[in-house]
């Protein structure tokens, strides 16, 4: 094969956050942690990740960043926007997810990490308050804000590049207008404070214009408008998202695989989750909980694909649930229980408590879809990055197209890309049993 042209990486990354909260600081504390050799980055593929290259014999399996061209840890500079106006390290304490020990280590470089103003609009975030806020006569104003932030940002910090991750929280739930249709009505809509554009949006909008990738950590309507892909496309800047795949719905994409594989029914799947933070707090309210929900809740249908074995899952009943729970903090608790029947239908049952970190599941996802999203854009790819599906609970997909929420199969898509990105064959794993 040819190997494709990748621009190389040179000068600085900077990543931009949405939401400088639990999720960012916890990030960006971790990759400083990283860089000095005083923590590990766990959980990234990015960074720890291998991938194999021809026959399974030939045993050349590389680092992924040994494979692909990505920015090394040293060239990463980061900032963001947030509704209060603490810096990273103030923020990082507050939210209680790293040890003193941790903190203090990066003390200095968290406390000159400062947010810019944010975009928000309250009946977006009902449960939050903005302190540290944008004021503009339109949402076009706060827009071009947001761009001049982007352009001080890469000026003050020499870069020529940047990637932009949400990190923030989820917004209420809302269908799609017509002002979401086009670039040009979404463009007037701005103009007009049309009320359905909400702060994701804007902020989604600004970093397209300046050509910077967008990937969307939260379930809000952003990067699958029909307004804003038109807007990747004509700036050629990747965008990706839905919502980082962390806890309960991570296990979901591993479990419910296994069960379909071995063909084995399921009458039902109850999920609950208690948890304390920022974002808890934001999904007590039903709305924003409708936004979480809807995403949480099409993972099973697109693995088991009911309409295809109705006798196995057709009748299945699937109740999700968000509890708000004050003092776990960070630390989340997903439940599941899950209803099944094997050989003469007799039944089963699986249960599942999964004791998690919600930040230190996200933070490692954070790292990687910046360096990847910068990796696509460096490689001429733009549009939706479907192939990033593997980090998202709810993966946007063309039109036609259904989700693919299997973890595996989402893993071995991601690889396939990147081995086609440097002119390597795919792996489909029948050249193993060939034999010359």
């Amino acid at each position: 094969m040819n190997k494709p042209s990748i621009r190389p990486t040179q000068g600085k990354l900077g990543i931009l956050l949405p939401g400088m909260g639990a999720v960012g600081t916890t990030f960006i504390a971790g990759c400083l942690l990283a860089r000095r050799g005083l923590a590990r980055p766990i959980g990234s593929a990015t960074q720890l990740g291998t991938i194999r290259l021809g026959n399974r014999a030939d045993a050349n399996v590389p680092l992924i960043r040994e494979l692909v061209p990505l920015a090394d840890m040293d060239e990463l500079v980061f900032g963001g926007w947030d509704l209060f106006g603490h810096d990273a390290l103030e923020a990082a304490r507050e939210a209680a997810v790293l040890s003193r020990e941790h903190l203090d280590a990066v003390a200095d470089e968290l406390a000159a990490i400062r947010p810019m103003e944010a975009v928000f609009f309250p009946e977006f975030v009902r449960r939050l308050r903005g302190e540290h806020v944008k004021r503009g006569g339109s949402k076009m104003d706060l827009a071009e804000a947001v761009r001049d932030d982007i352009r001080r940002f890469k000026r003050d910090n020499e870069l020529d590049r940047a990637v932009a991750v949400w990190c923030g929280s989820t917004e209420v739930h809302r269908e799609p207008t017509a002002v979401h249709q086009s670039l040009r009505a979404f463009e007037e809509g701005l103009r007009r404070n049309d009320p359905a554009i909400s702060p994701s949006q804007v902020y989604c909008w600004a970093c397209l214009r300046e050509e910077v990738g967008y990937a969307n950590g939260a379930p809000n309507l952003t990067e699958e408008l029909p307004a804003l892909q038109e807007l990747a496309r004509e700036t050629r800047t990747p965008l990706s998202g839905k919502d980082f795949k962390t806890g309960q719905t991570l296990m979901k994409t591993i479990i419910a695989p296994g069960l379909r594989a071995r063909q084995l029914g399921i009458n039902g799947w109850f999920s609950t989750n208690i948890l304390g933070n920022r974002d808890g707090e934001v999904l007590d309210d039903p709305e924003s909980f409708k936004s979480k929900e809807v995403s949480k809740m099409g993972v099973l249908d697109t693995i088991l694909q009911p309409e295809l074995q109705p006798e196995l899952y057709g009748n299945m009943y699937h109740k999700v649930r968000i509890n708000y729970y004050p003092p776990r903090g960070d630390a989340k608790e997903g439940w599941d229980n899950i209803d099944i029947f094997g050989w003469l239908g007799y039944p089963m049952q699986v249960k599942v408590d999964f004791l998690c970190r919600d930040s230190i599941l996200a933070a490692p996802l954070v790292l990687d879809l910046a360096l990847f999203m910068d990796l696509a854009h460096r490689a001429g790819r733009f549009g939706l990055q479907e192939w990033l599906s593997f980090y998202y609970k709810s993966p946007t997909t063309r039109p036609e197209l259904y989700p693919e929420n299997n973890l595996f199969v989402q893993k071995t898509k991601m690889k396939n890309t990147l081995r086609e990105m440097v002119g390597e064959s795919p792996i489909t794993h029948t050249r193993d049993e060939v034999r010359s």
